[in-house]
Order: C-alpha cells, then sequence, then structure tokens
C-alpha cells in the first residue's frame, strides 16, 4: 500500500477487455499510450498498480496490469481512479500557457478591481471546453470557461487568476436589456 502527498488523478479504469485481464482505461493525459511513463499507478486506497502493457482501444487505451490475469480480477477494477504523485509530472515540457489542472485548484479568481468570485474548486472537461468550477464563502459554485476571454492571466506565484467576470458569465452586461428594462437572465 502506498500513500500519495500530492496525488495527481491520471485515469479511470472501465470494464474488463476480453478473458485474459486486460481493462479499458480512459486517461487523462495529453498522449493516452504515454501512460506507463509516469510509473506506477496508485488508487485512493493504497494500492499500486504496474503497468506492463498498453494498447489503443476505441476511444480508450486497454491496458494490461501486473499480477491481474483474468476477466474477474480485471472486472473487480471497474471505476478505480489511478493517480501518480505530482512530482513525477514533467514541468519543463509545459509551454507557458499550458498548466495542470491540479496547480489551477486553489488559485482565487479575482478581477481587474481586486474582487473575489472565489477559488478554483475544480476542473473540469465535459467535451465541449474546459471549465473552472468557482467556490466561495457565502457564494453557490459556479462554472466559468476556461477561455482567454474570460481567464485574461494565471499567476501561480500569487495564488490567483485574473477573469473577465462578464465574460466568465458571472455578472450581466448591463447594457443588455430588454424594452421592459429586464436583463436576458430575468433580473432587473
Amino acid at each position: 500500500m502506498a500513500k500519495l502527498e500530492n496525488p495527481i488523478l491520471m485515469a479511470k479504469i472501465g470494464g474488463a477487455q476480453g478473458l485474459r485481464g486486460e481493462v479499458r482505461v480512459s486517461t487523462y493525459t495529453d498522449d493516452p499510450m504515454a501512460l506507463g511513463d509516469y510509473g506506477n499507478l496508485v488508487t485512493a486506497d493504497g494500492r499500486v498498480f504496474e503497468i506492463l502493457e498498453v494498447r489503443e482501444g476505441k476511444n480508450v487505451v486497454v491496458v494490461r496490469f501486473r499480477g491481474i490475469n483474468d476477466r474477474n480480477a480485471a472486472e473487480s477494477l471497474n471505476g478505480l481512479e489511478l493517480f501518480i504523485e505530482r512530482d513525477n509530472l514533467p514541468d519543463d515540457e509545459l509551454d507557458d500557457d499550458e498548466f495542470y489542472y491540479a496547480d489551477l485548484e486553489g488559485l482565487e479568481a479575482v478581477d481587474a478591481e481586486g474582487k473575489s468570485y472565489g477559488a478554483v474548486s475544480a476542473v473540469y472537461d465535459f467535451g465541449a471546453g474546459d471549465l473552472l468550477e468557482l467556490k466561495g464563502a457565502g457564494r453557490r459554485p459556479a462554472l466559468i470557461p476556461f477561455s482567454e476571454a474570460a481567464v485574461l492571466e494565471i499567476d501561480l506565484e500569487a495564488g490567483r487568476i485574473l477573469i473577465d467576470p462578464m465574460a466568465a458569465g458571472l455578472i450581466d452586461n448591463p447594457d443588455d436589456k430588454d424594452q421592459n428594462g429586464m436583463s436576458p437572465f430575468g433580473k432587473k
């Protein structure tokens, strides 16, 4: 059993593939075939998995782990999330405009006047573009697009992101009113 200090979610195991213990795996990496390059993968409860083989599947990779030798063993892994230690990720290969999702979590979202809209609590990718979830004291969680229009600057050292609250959909444009003085969202 291993316990990670700063776990980074890399993949999630799906169903069994075939009879010899292979599983379908959805990865959260730029290159799904490189999943084995990060070393052993660890589950939230501390189980360690060594990858023996990775091959392309349809919309997933098919993985064979050491010690998983039959379909029953493979089926027992369905739904497990696999993590690595943050230190195993190569920071030097990132471009200036690239970030690991985990590095964004906890950053405070502020506008140009310094008003806080909460902190990034999660990053989601539902297929139509990444979304940042903001949570703050006394506020309901809000999802904003992780786009150049909404997120103007990311400052990891200062622990903040600069956002345009209007482009992010957090405030209404005061000029967008119908003839009755109503905003498109039904508020005056």
